[in-house]
């Protein structure tokens, strides 16, 4: 048997589990909640649980997996794109999570050891009844001998240790009442994030899906460092199939910066206004919605086409921005000639720039159908990172979601573009205003 079993018992005919076991163990297990809101994790564990339950099978090498379940061509550079081994670390620690919640009375365990990919299964030991300690109450009354003296004592001691006790008791009940409102307050602010704010209710239950899941796509500044590096703009074509890394392989470029190119793209860089937009929007999202947070890099046509999404990012960083070049009015765009990030509108109106630069505008946001029109995109993109932040606060906004929808002279939220202007403060964003917008209630 290819699947190697752990510390059978000895003589006992049951200890190696048969392979209908295993199958339904792991088929129960990427049914399980720890898999419900990432079908990335849960194709990986089936791939290579069914790989493992093959007779006689061999390694499950990491080029496989990374060719079969995460579409990259069958020669991909596992050194510059490690996303097998970063999505590995994740499915053992969901795998462990299961075994110690939902499948804790689970007889057959599985994990997949460090340094493979393949199943191993073992029995779970049987568990140890716990001792139970009894401790007997002293009773409450107690009989007081008349003309005892030192019954008596004894039983006023008793009684005043009783009017101590109640309000100890008291106080102690009521710091649980408090600490359970908290924590029910909390549970519902997860639940329903937008309660009592009609204008971000509006938006996002327009643009949140209970039964799609939502992506959110951080920008790849390791790409965006390499543009700098190179001095050209990278195609989404290239992005996606690593040719660009071939291209500049072969160029003329010195030996030494091909090697700084090469230590970017084994890193994976998110500047922290990115992580703070995220942090932002996913506090929008309810906590039972099937959502994902990703890397540019990991992502793929697919997922852009089926899910809900949120890219956060210029096309710089995000290079998938380009598949909505051509409906945008608002682009965020870098000038290379200049080395300086710029905000392009298409279409200028009366009164509005052709071309505004991070001291006129700094971010825009687009709301527009995804690409099979069966859900919705939201791309968000500032000039620098903090000023994505800063756009990604402006969704997160009451006060600014209602100032736009009032703006808008609409109930609903058609699909629409902003470009906004964000203001700092010792260097960070704390204010966005609007400059222009487009809406296209067609689209919907």
């Amino acid at each position: 048997m290819g699947t190697v079993v752990e510390n059978p018992a000895v003589g006992d005919a049951e200890a190696l589990p048969t392979l209908e076991e295993r199958r339904a163990l792991i088929e129960r297990v990427a049914a399980s909640e720890q898999f419900s809101r990432s079908t990335r994790l849960r194709d990986f564990l089936l791939y290579v649980g069914k790989q493992s339950l093959k007779e006689g099978c061999p390694e499950i090498h990491e080029q496989e997996i990374g060719a079969r379940v995460f579409g990259r061509p069958a020669s991909y550079d596992r050194s510059a794109d490690n996303i097998v081994r970063v999505n590995a670390t994740e499915l053992r620690k969901r795998i462990e999570s299961y075994f110690e919640s939902t499948g804790v009375n689970e007889p057959l365990l599985f994990e997949i050891p460090r340094g493979g990919y393949r199943l191993v299964f073992r029995r779970r030991l049987a568990q140890q009844s716990a001792v139970g300690v009894q401790v007997q109450a002293e009773s409450a009354r107690e009989i007081t001998p008349v003309g005892d003296t030192t019954s008596r004592q004894d039983s006023r001691k008793l009684r005043h240790l009783r009017r101590l006790v109640w309000p100890l008791v008291s106080i102690s009940l009521a710091l649980a009442c408090v600490a359970l409102y908290v924590q029910n307050r909390s549970l519902l602010k997860a639940l329903y994030p937008w309660d009592g704010q009609p204008a971000l209710t509006a938006f996002w239950s327009s643009f949140l899906d209970p039964h799609r899941q939502t992506d959110l796509v951080l920008s790849d500044d390791s790409a965006s460092v390499v543009e700098d590096i190179t001095g050209n703009p990278l195609t989404l074509g290239d992005y996606i199939s690593r040719g660009f890394i071939q291209q500049i392989q072969s160029s003329n470029m010195s030996a030494d910066r091909k090697e700084d190119v090469n230590q970017v793209l084994r890193h994976n860089l998110v500047t922290f206004g990115a992580v703070r937009a995220a942090q932002s929007l996913l506090g929008e999202i309810p906590a039972n919605y099937p959502h994902y947070l990703t890397l540019a890099r990991y992502f793929t046509a697919d997922e852009i086409k089926r899910d809900n999404v949120i890219l956060i990012g210029g096309k710089k960083a995000v290079p998938w921005d380009d598949l909505f070049d051509d409906q945008l009015n608002f682009v965020t765009d870098y000038d290379y000639t200049h080395a300086v990030a710029i905000v392009r509108n298409r279409h200028p109106r009366p009164g509005e720039q052709a071309v505004y630069f991070d001291s006129a505008a700094s971010a825009t946001i687009a709301y527009l159908p995804n690409l099979s029109h069966t859900g919705s995109i939201v791309l968000i993109a500032g000039t620098d990172s903090d000023a994505t932040g800063a756009a990604a606060a402006f969704l997160s906004s009451e006060i600014q979601m209602q100032n736009l929808l009032n703006t808008f002279g609409a109930k609903r939220f058609p699909y629409f573009e902003v470009l906004l202007k964000t203001s700092r403060l010792s260097g960070t964003f704390f204010d966005a205003q609007l400059v222009a917008y487009r809406t296209y209630p067609n689209l919907h």
